[in-house]
C-alpha cells in the first residue's frame, strides 16, 4: 500500500467520493452506480444514466454539475457517520440487487478470490460495496474544500465492449486554500498545454489524414528534437556507447521469442502479412538489439557492449488516450542496451545513473526521484525465476544505495521481463512525470541464448541493462513545453535569434550579422515583413525566441546590434562579435538563464 493510500487526503477523497454519489442519486435517482475511487489529484465516480430516446448513452450537462455540486456541499455540512459493516455474498447480492454493477463486482469477488464475505460503508441512506478507508463523519470532509471538476465517458471496467458509463471527476481537500492553490495551479497548467503552446510555436501537428497519435514535426519542433537528439548523442559517445540502426519492422517470430508477443499483444498494431511469413510494427527495441550482439562472436573483452538507438517504435494506444505528445501511438525512444557480466553490473548500473542524474539537471530538471519497480511472485505476469528476480533487485538496490540515489519501492509495477528504477520528475507546477528508466534483465539473454567467452575459455551469458532517459523523445518534448512554457533555454531553442531590420535598408545587415552567428552554430532567423520595429519585436517575444537583435543606422556605422530578450529587457547595443561570443558561452555550457 502506498503512502498516499495511507494518507488523510486519501480518505477524504474516498469519502467524499460516496457522497458525491449520494448527490447524484438525488437528481438522478434511477442511475445505476458503478465505482469511485481516489485518484492522483482527487476522485471519480461512474455511474448508468440508462439510454434516451436516440439509442445513445445519456450523459451529464454543464448544468447537472453544477447543481450535484450544491447538492454535495450540503449533504458534507448535514453530519453523517461513515458506518463499516460487512454481509456474506449472498446477503449483499440481496441487498444491492438493483445494481447490476455491484453485483458484477460481488460475482467476480466470488469467483476469483473465494470471499464468503464483502465489505460495506454506509452514510444516512447511501449503501455502497467498499473495503474503504474513510474518515469518521461526512463533516470531517470541508464542504468548502470540494469541487466536481468535469465528465466524461468511461466503458465499465474499461473494456470497449461493456457498456458505456458517465464519470464525474471531482476534488477534494484539506482546506479551502488547498483547494484555491489546486484551481489556480490547473488554470496556469491550461495556459502551459503542451498541445496549445506547440501550435502557437509552430511545434508540431496531429493530421486527421495521417492518423491520430502520429504527429508530424513541423521546422521548429524538428530542430528542437534535432538539438536533444545531438546533446543525447554526444553524452552517450563520451560515456562508450556505440550507434545502431535497426528496421521499424521485425518477424514476428522475433517477438514471441522475446515474449513482447503476446505479453503485449493488446498494444500493438495487428501482424501483417508479407511473402508467407507475419511481421509486427516495432513494439520495442530491445529485440533487435539482442540480434545486433548475436551478429557475431562476444568475448568477454567486448563487455561491457554499450548499444544505443534513437529508435521508432509504435503501440496501438485507445484513441481516448492519445493526448496530444505526451501520449502516442508511434514514438521514438532515446534507446539502450548494455550487454555486461556479471562483476560489471552495479559499476554499470551507477554509470547509467549518473548518465540520467547529468541529463535532467542540464535540462533544469532537479526536483525528480526514483522508483524501484519489482515483480509481485503470486502473479503470473512475471517471467523468469525467483532467483534471478532476487540477484536483479538487489542489483538495483545495490546500485542506487551506493550512487547516493534514494527510492521508493512499487511491488508488482516491473516490466515482465525484469525490475526496474523508474525517474519521477516534478516540473514547475510540482507535477509528476515517470520519465527515464533503467531495467536490469537476466530473462531476455536466456530467451534469445547469447552468450560471450570468458576469461576462462568457457561459455557465459551476459545481463541486459536497458536504459532510456528521455522516455520518449515525443513526452519529453510535451514535458518540457510545459516546463519551460515554450520559453526554451537558449542551447535548446529552434530560434535563438531574430533579426529585426528597423527598414528595408537595414535588411542587407540583417542577413550579414546573421550569417555570422550562424558560422557559430547559432540558429538566426531575419524578420523582412512590412510590419514596424516594434511589431516584429512583439511578435518575436509571443514565439518566445530569447534574442531579438535590433539593427538600423547606428548599429550599422558602429557593427553592432541592439539586444532585446523575451522578457523585454533592454540591454542596449553590443558588438556583434560581444554578443557572438556571449551567446556561444551561453549555448556551450547549456546555461538555462540568458
Amino acid at each position: 500500500m502506498s503512502d498516499y493510500e495511507q494518507s488523510e487526503l486519501y480518505k477524504i477523497r474516498h469519502s467524499a467520493a460516496h457522497v458525491m454519489a449520494e448527490a447524484v442519486l438525488v437528481h438522478f435517482p434511477d442511475a445505476k452506480l458503478a465505482f469511485g475511487p481516489p485518484i492522483e489529484d482527487g476522485f471519480y465516480y461512474d455511474f448508468d444514466l440508462g439510454m434516451g430516446d436516440d439509442g445513445k448513452a445519456n450523459t451529464f450537462s454543464d448544468e447537472d454539475l453544477q447543481a450535484i455540486e450544491v447538492t454535495f456541499r450540503k449533504l458534507l455540512k448535514k453530519n453523517a457517520p461513515f458506518v463499516q459493516s460487512t454481509m456474506t455474498v449472498d446477503e449483499a447480492l440481496a441487498f444491492f440487487a438493483a445494481e447490476p454493477y455491484k453485483i458484477d463486482q460481488i460475482e467476480e469477488l466470488q469467483r476469483t478470490q473465494n470471499v464468503t464475505e464483502v465489505g460495506v460503508y454506509k452514510h444516512r441512506e447511501f449503501a455502497d460495496l467498499c473495503r474503504g478507508p474513510h474518515v469518521p463523519f461526512t463533516k470531517k470532509v470541508r464542504h468548502n474544500a470540494v469541487k466536481v471538476m468535469r465528465t466524461s465517458g468511461a466503458y465499465f471496467r474499461g473494456d470497449e465492449n461493456n457498456a458505456q458509463l458517465q464519470r464525474i471527476y471531482g476534488t477534494a481537500w484539506h482546506n479551502k486554500e488547498e483547494l484555491e492553490a489546486h484551481l489556480e495551479q490547473l488554470e496556469e497548467a491550461k495556459k502551459r498545454d503542451h498541445r496549445r503552446v506547440g501550435k502557437a510555436l509552430g511545434l508540431f501537428h496531429i493530421s486527421p489524414l495521417v492518423g491520430s497519435g502520429l504527429p508530424l514535426w513541423l521546422p521548429r519542433g524538428a530542430m528542437l528534437r534535432d538539438t536533444l537528439e545531438r546533446f543525447m548523442r554526444q553524452a552517450q559517445l563520451e560515456r562508450g556507447y556505440l550507434p545502431v540502426i535497426t528496421p521499424h519492422v521485425g518477424n514476428i517470430e522475433l517477438y514471441k521469442t522475446s515474449g513482447h508477443y503476446p505479453y503485449y499483444a493488446a498494444d500493438q498494431f495487428p501482424p501483417m502479412e508479407m511473402d508467407g511469413e507475419m511481421f509486427l510494427l516495432k513494439p520495442m527495441n530491445c529485440p533487435h538489439h539482442i540480434e545486433v550482439y548475436k551478429s557475431e562472436a562476444r568475448s568477454y573483452r567486448d563487455l561491457p557492449l554499450r548499444l544505443a538507438e534513437f529508435g521508432t517504435v509504435y503501440r496501438y494506444e485507445k484513441s481516448g488516450q492519445l493526448n496530444g505528445l505526451t501520449r502516442v501511438r508511434g514514438f521514438t525512444q532515446d534507446d539502450s542496451h548494455l550487454f555486461v557480466t556479471e562483476d560489471q553490473l552495479e559499476d554499470e548500473f551507477i554509470g547509467v545513473i549518473e548518465l540520467v542524474n547529468y541529463i535532467f539537471k542540464t535540462m533544469g530538471m532537479t526536483d525528480f526521484s526514483a522508483r524501484l519497480s519489482t515483480n509481485d511472485p503470486d502473479s503470473d505476469k512475471f517471467t523468469g525465476s525467483p532467483e534471478t528476480w532476487e540477484k536483479a533487485i538487489a542489483a538495483i538496490e545495490g546500485a542506487a544505495n551506493k550512487a547516493g540515489m534514494p527510492y521508493t519501492v512499487e511491488p508488482g509495477e516491473a516490466a515482465f521481463y525484469g525490475p526496474k528504477l523508474d525517474f519521477i520528475v516534478r516540473d514547475v507546477l510540482k507535477r509528476e512525470w515517470q520519465l527515464g528508466t533503467i531495467q536490469v534483465d537476466y530473462n531476455l539473454p536466456e530467451r534469445f541464448e547469447i552468450e560471450y567467452v570468458g576469461e576462462d575459455g568457457e561459455k557465459h551469458r551476459p545481463i541486459m541493462i536497458h536504459r532510456a532517459p528521455f522516455g520518449s523523445m515525443e513526452r519529453f518534448v510535451g514535458i518540457l513545453i510545459e516546463h519551460f512554457n515554450g520559453a526554451f533555454p537558449l542551447w535548446m531553442s529552434p530560434v535563438q535569434v531574430m533579426m529585426v531590420p528597423i527598414a528595408d535598408r537595414h535588411i542587407d545587415y540583417a542577413k550579414e550579422v546573421a550569417v555570422q552567428l550562424r558560422s557559430a552554430g547559432m540558429r538566426v532567423e531575419v524578420d523582412t515583413s512590412k510590419s514596424r520595429m516594434n511589431k516584429k519585436i512583439r511578435e518575436a517575444q509571443l514565439q518566445k525566441i530569447p534574442y531579438m537583435l535590433v539593427v538600423g543606422d547606428s548599429e550599422m556605422e558602429a557593427a553592432a546590434v541592439a539586444v532585446r530578450t523575451r522578457d523585454n529587457e533592454d540591454r542596449g547595443a553590443m558588438v556583434v562579435a560581444d554578443f557572438k561570443e556571449h551567446a556561444a558561452e551561453i549555448i556551450a555550457t547549456h546555461a538555462l538563464t540568458l
